[in-house]
């Protein structure tokens, strides 16, 4: 089985531009039935704080992602912004699989407040876990990756893959790279880094997506080009490598 990085140039605030570049995207890499693909952060908008727009792009993005999902046969981990009941935004993973399902929505639990995403949106408050194939999937948002108790705690929930998508800004593009690969060797696990090129209004991103193995190995990565990433994914490497080297029954969790 596969999953396939998808790093694009984000259009800002065109979700309609956007959906047809990662049509191109897919036509060209051709994902095969049973396959993962995977989308940067707010891959519909950009990193807006305009909710007026990017709310009323979730309907349209979340049927969207349903088409592409069972046209293809793939599972598709998207995104979108949601509105809270406070009335602010959420920062929404969105993953839906062939048969058209909504396997889990997941809200950001670090919004950015060094870019003031806090002020615009309302934090998650949980991790959840998605099945893809053999293995069970934890879902991250960008700066949620400085913050690595969630991943030991989706780790002790059961995770086996962390998904990452991200809007990076390049200028520390080596503490993503860092980052990702750290949280693989720490929860012995697959990493999947996803980000985008291009600029948005006051940021320049430099791609960077990248697969890690639960070694903390690189197994692809991708420049600052657009580009599709694709790596085959060998459900048996996690728990062969727990096994082999069982780090994480050594883990004792301590109050912050």
């Amino acid at each position: 089985m596969h999953a396939h990085l998808v790093q694009f140039e984000i259009a800002w605030e065109d979700p309609e531009a956007n959906y047809r570049h990662v049509e191109s995207l897919l036509e060209q890499t051709r994902p095969e039935a049973g396959d993962l693909v995977v989308l940067p952060e707010m891959f519909d908008t950009g990193f807006s704080f305009n909710l007026e727009k990017t709310v009323a792009a979730s309907t349209r993005t979340i049927e969207w992602l349903r088409s592409v999902a069972t046209s293809r046969g793939i599972t598709i981990h998207g995104s979108c912004t949601l509105r809270g009941e406070d009335g602010r935004g959420r920062n929404m993973a969105m993953i839906i699989n062939q048969r058209g399902d909504l396997v889990g929505q997941y809200a950001k639990i670090h919004p950015f407040s060094f870019g003031k995403e806090h002020e615009y949106f309302t934090a998650g408050t949980g991790t959840l876990q998605y099945r893809w194939s053999y293995l069970s999937v934890c879902p991250a948002i960008c700066y949620d990756l400085r913050f690595p108790e969630l991943f030991r705690r989706g780790m002790l929930q059961g995770a086996e893959m962390f998904v990452v998508g991200a809007n990076w800004p390049g200028v520390r593009a080596h503490q993503w790279r860092a980052l990702l690969i750290a949280r693989a060797i720490e929860n012995q696990a697959y990493v999947l880094g996803v980000n985008r090129v291009g600029n948005d209004p006051t940021v320049s991103y430099l791609g960077g997506s990248i697969a890690v193995s639960p070694k903390g190995s690189i197994l692809g990565e991708l420049g600052y080009a657009e580009e599709v990433l694709s790596i085959e994914v060998d459900s048996n490497a996690v728990w062969d490598w727990r096994k082999a080297f069982p780090a994480w029954r050594d883990i004792k969790m301590m109050k912050l």
